[in-house]
């Protein structure tokens, strides 16, 4: 077991981390999500099967209290912001999603109490992860960058794909920023990675995506800029100036077909043919398979 996944278990109740600890390695090794539900049992989800610890009796909701405590480091204060979305990045780039009784502040969500449940979504690096798709990133052996876009369902393995071009672009000579709004690409704690993303990448840690891809042009002058999950209209212009300023973006949107993102916020960028390659991902029959490349460089409309 890698010590990213051992941080985690280490917050976990001592019950529920015994429990896993008797799980075979290849659960362990392989496990995605750690579902834990007041007076339910905790759900291990390894390889795409869900496998019960059938502790219900044991979680209740004073243990699901301290286990978030714990994850926050018992600071609800430094993660106040995130809270109010309705998850955390704790160490390692792991997101706990959290659910609960909400609280309003001046109309609009601000801590959630009372926790019913978390789910907690392992994040890893897998060195090679891009393999399938480098050669569509990068035209004329690795010679120019193609501004890329990468579409699919939440759990289809974007992210780790996304941190592995990151590390091949650097590696490969490239200067490259970062943008990680949700801490997630590069899992910074006290100004540390958690991950191997090369020795020429800067990384802009919790900035919205809007600013931060302005931020990185106008401070570390990149080659490329690598975000996670856009989707909204500033997050659209903000890479439009990045190619006006002849930076590369490489990003992520949630969608299945050519039509989801045409549709969406961003869509305009997808007419305009900003993003020169858009690759499609599935979790079937595996997290992270490529069902699709289309390169809009040269396609008319609608193509």
């Amino acid at each position: 077991m890698d010590r990213n996944t051992e941080k985690i278990l280490k917050k976990l109740p001592p019950e529920v981390k015994e429990r896993i600890d008797e799980l075979p390695d290849r659960i362990t090794d392989g496990f995605e999500e750690i579902r834990l539900k007041a007076y339910s049992d905790t759900i291990i989800i390894s390889g795409g099967r869900e496998i019960s610890l059938r502790d219900g009796r044991a979680m209740t909701p004073e243990v699901l209290d301290e286990t978030l405590n714990r994850l926050l480091d018992y600071s609800y204060y430094a993660y106040e912001e995130e809270l109010s979305k309705g998850y955390i990045t704790i160490e390692g780039g792991h997101r706990v999603g959290i659910c609960g009784r909400v609280t309003l502040k001046e109309g609009c969500v601000h801590l959630i109490k009372d926790v019913s449940s978390l789910n907690i979504r392992r994040s890893r690096q897998i060195i090679g992860a891009s393999r399938q798709v480098m050669n569509a990133v990068c035209d004329d052996n690795a010679q120019m960058i193609r501004n890329t876009l990468i579409i699919s369902p939440p759990k289809c393995g974007k992210t780790t794909i996304l941190r592995d071009i990151a590390r091949n672009l650097s590696y490969g000579g490239y200067r490259v920023g970062i943008c990680d709004e949700r801490s997630e690409i590069a899992g910074c704690y006290g100004g540390q990675t958690s991950y191997d993303l090369g020795c020429r990448t800067d990384i802009l840690d919790g900035c919205p995506k809007a600013e931060g891809i302005l931020m990185l042009i106008r401070a570390m002058s990149p080659d490329v800029i690598i975000t996670d999950e856009i989707g909204k209209t500033e997050d659209a212009s903000a890479i439009e100036a990045a190619l006006c300023a002849g930076v590369k973006t490489i990003t992520t949107i949630h969608g299945s077909t050519y039509e989801d993102v045409e549709s969406s916020a961003v869509g305009e960028l997808i007419r305009k043919h900003v993003f020169e390659t858009l690759i499609f991902l599935s979790a079937q029959p595996s997290t992270g398979t490529v069902k699709r490349i289309m390169k809009l460089s040269g396609m008319s409309k609608g193509a």
